[in-house]
């Protein structure tokens, strides 16, 4: 056995004639097990939230989204089908058209935005799964429409009100002289569902069919505003989505899912790495216990010390036995406090201990990569406390 490591661990798992310095000891192992409990619970609630966050997304936004790069809308032509039936990694196609449009129900109003979608649309996205009452669009009945629980809201309105309808109205576009009766143009809807999601998207659409959009927004058959696209599971949404737009030229926008949401993944990443960075402060905190914790433990010893010295071990041989006791105190809290972290991530995910509201559970999530992040921190930060303590050692100190 190494002869630093045998004494290191003697030192680490023998008591201190100093009471003061056994109670130190226990302070700075409890202090790198709550560093890195904390850790990695934060890490985990987190990829917990960015997993929720994401899925949340999927139901929202599609894979690829293809827009005109000028105007509001464009062709839907055989070129541009061929374009997207040759390529293999996408699976379905879903024709948009999308408007601002103005509604009101019962003497309120708000301003909203018209989403005319085709059949596959519940496909290419997760929409079904945000449904909170009611059902999905049936083609077969063309003046319905979902709307998300923040416009049901504000409007006061629930489905199926068979008494009044929903009024949508859209500016008529090019008119020169604006009465009452050719301002807008006017449909109505009754309401058979509501959904959820993020703040925005449950404030945003009005879902309809996208034939009663065509005939409010009078577009001709092929014209639409968008097509969206859902691609193979393990597909590539970045290369396909330049290979697409390198086919289909510069008249067109082709955006992935993270492009549309590039402001949301900057702002959940760095939540993430802020947490992250509060957290190892309060770890690096907690090590200075341990710091002085290998100080007071180098002055108990010193006698020792200049024993093993006079025996002809080198003043680096004596500073490595300190720095591996500090390696080996870090290591065995980390263990620890990784070890109980990981039991109360699992019970959060199968008991939902914790909860955001009565009926939602804080979401976590067990990551290697968390582990891994918690584990090379937490051993790095201990190597260099250990290495500060072990410095105090020198010639003169021992001979001292």
């Amino acid at each position: 056995m190494n002869f630093s490591y045998y004494i290191a661990k003697r030192y680490l798992f023998s008591k201190a004639s100093n009471n003061a310095i056994n109670m130190i000891t226990i302070i700075a192992s409890f202090g790198v097990i709550v560093g890195s409990l904390a850790l990695f619970i934060i890490l985990s609630g987190f990829s917990g939230l960015r997993t929720f966050s994401y899925a949340m997304l999927d139901a929202s936004d599609p894979d690829i989204k293809i827009t005109a790069s000028k105007g509001k809308s464009f062709v839907y032509s055989p070129d541009f089908a061929e374009v997207l039936s040759s390529n293999p990694s996408v699976v379905l196609t879903s024709k948009v058209i999308e408007e601002r449009v103005f509604l009101k129900y019962n003497q309120k109003d708000v301003i909203a935005y018209l989403k005319g979608v085709d059949a596959n649309y519940n496909q290419i996205t997760q929409i079904d799964s945000v449904l909170d009452i009611g059902t999905w669009l049936d083609g077969d009945y063309l003046n319905t429409a979902v709307i998300g629980n923040g416009i049901s809201y504000k409007l006061s309105l629930g489905i199926l009100n068979f008494g009044k309808p929903l009024e949508i109205y859209v500016p008529n576009p090019g008119t020169q002289f604006l009465t009452e009766s050719n301002a807008f143009s006017k449909v109505d809807a009754q309401i058979i569902g509501t959904y959820s999601g993020t703040e925005e998207f449950a404030n945003k659409y009005v879902f309809v069919n996208i034939a009663l959009a065509r005939a409010l927004l009078g577009f001709e058959l092929n014209r639409i505003t968008a097509i969206e696209l859902k691609l193979l599971a393990d597909a590539d949404a970045d290369a396909i989505a330049s290979q697409l737009q390198n086919s289909l030229g510069e008249a067109y926008k082709v955006a992935t899912k993270a492009q549309l949401n590039a402001l949301y993944y900057k702002v959940i990443n760095t939540e993430n790495f802020v947490s992250y960075l509060i957290f190892t402060l309060i770890v690096i905190i907690a090590l200075f216990n341990v710091i002085g914790a290998l100080i007071m433990m180098i002055i108990e010893k010193k006698n020792n010390l200049k024993t093993l010295y006079s025996l002809g071990v080198g003043i680096n041989e004596i500073k490595r036995i300190f720095v591996l006791q500090g390696f080996l105190l870090t290591f065995f809290g980390m263990l620890v406090g990784l070890s109980l972290a990981i039991i109360l991530v699992f019970l959060q995910q199968k008991f939902s201990w914790f909860m955001i509201t009565q009926n939602f559970a804080y979401p976590v999530e067990f990551r290697w990569t968390n582990l891994g992040i918690v584990v090379f921190t937490i051993t790095v930060l201990g190597f260099f406390a250990s290495k500060i303590a072990g410095s105090r050692i020198s010639k003169e100190f021992i001979e001292g």
